[in-house]
């Protein structure tokens, strides 16, 4: 039976933590300091798409699923990021990646590589892998859309990049990656 993929979940809390405000600054600091332009919006926690898309705004971008993962022997990591509107099976993700068997990476896993909590998975999360540990799956569907939409580590906002800038941030943030074809 194939397992299907969603969001990485959280506990709702009430109010953003300081914490979770640390970690979007860091974000905006990084944008920042690479010159990399992209707007941005508030809105209530986030956890997953379907509580998310209740906020999102019609802005034209693509809203992405992250999903972090780690292969059977758990030395190597992954995060997959492919359209919010779509489902995958494990199975059919394991044959696309050739990565082996592929299961979902423990919090402890995402705190230590990511430095996020389950719920705030994001690109942006590669910002804390200073090792460059991680590499980054993307669909190469998201290349049709003018820009792309994630959590900035917090998932109480949106951040919306163009194609461009995300190519920027990708260049500087060092991780391998690439666009492949997900389903």
């Amino acid at each position: 039976m194939n397992q299907i993929l969603d969001n990485q979940m959280a506990t709702p809390a009430q109010n953003p933590s300081e914490e979770l405000m640390e970690r979007r600054a860091k974000v905006f600091d990084f944008l920042a300091s690479h010159q990399i332009e992209y707007s941005t919006y508030d809105h209530p926690e986030a956890p997953t798409i379907e509580i998310a898309r209740q906020y999102w705004h019609a802005d034209g971008s693509k809203h992405c699923k992250n999903l972090f993962f780690r292969n059977h022997k758990g030395n190597r990591h992954y995060l997959v990021v492919f359209d919010s509107e779509r489902e995958m099976a494990i199975h059919d993700l394991e044959q696309r990646l050739h990565q082996g068997k592929l299961s979902f990476a423990s919090e402890q896993r995402m705190e230590r590589y990511l430095g996020l909590k389950p719920g705030s998975v994001s690109p942006f999360g590669l910002i804390n892998d200073e090792q460059n540990h991680v590499h980054l799956f993307l669909d190469a569907n998201l290349r049709n859309y003018p820009s792309l939409s994630f959590h900035p580590n917090d998932n109480t906002a949106t951040v919306v990049i163009s194609q461009s800038m995300f190519a920027r941030y990708l260049e500087a943030v060092g991780n391998s990656y690439e666009y492949i074809d997900l389903y």
